[in-house]
């Protein structure tokens, strides 16, 4: 019996681990430390590898996502004005053709002047809030930009090339709103 505890079975005895073990004691082994065999060392220092490189693995996700949902939320607020400016792009259109009809009439004079001011005004404001024209007269076709509503055979340019814009394109910094609508040449027959 232990001295600590008197009821106590001497069978049942835990051994004292501060207690260096007898010359003839069979209690620790020879490849073991604390009874952990080398191999479960090894393994556990492997494990240890392993959930650090998950660690790092997950704090560059964690990072990368981070990075992507600031890209996404800064083409947010880029592109917010789109559905507006798509919106506006029709009266921009009237504008123009109110500037044209009414400057093949000589009656007009003062109301001529101030449409194209107005629709000067428009414009501007488009441009400062990133809406542009998109350049396509004389330029190569670009499906991405234009709209060919019409091929027209010219021995004067080149094939592919814008001729004439029916409508006029824009686009909100790199994003296309509307392309152009074009007649585009093609080689004569």
């Amino acid at each position: 019996m232990s001295a600590d505890n008197p009821h106590q079975d001497p069978s049942q005895e835990t051994p004292d681990p501060n207690r260096a073990p007898s010359e003839g004691s069979e209690d620790v082994a020879a490849d073991t430390f604390f009874g952990v065999s080398d191999d479960q060392i090894d393994q556990l220092k492997q494990d240890l590898i392993d959930a650090e490189k998950r660690v790092l693995l997950a704090q560059a996700d964690l990072e990368n996502f981070r990075k992507r949902m600031r890209r996404e939320r800064e083409d947010e607020l880029k592109y917010a004005n789109s559905p507006l400016l798509a919106d506006l792009l029709p009266v921009v259109d009237n504008l123009q053709r109110a500037i044209q009809s009414a400057g093949n009439s000589e009656q007009s004079g003062g109301i001529v002047d101030g449409i194209k001011l107005v629709e000067k005004q428009l414009l501007e404001t488009m441009k400062k809030r990133g809406c542009e024209p998109i350049a396509a007269e004389g330029e190569h076709f670009d499906p991405n930009m234009h709209e060919a509503i019409l091929q027209q055979p010219s021995a004067d340019v080149e094939p592919g090339t814008v001729l004439q814009v029916t409508q006029v394109g824009y686009k909100l910094y790199d994003r296309v709103i509307r392309p152009s609508q074009v007649i585009v040449s093609k080689a004569p027959e």
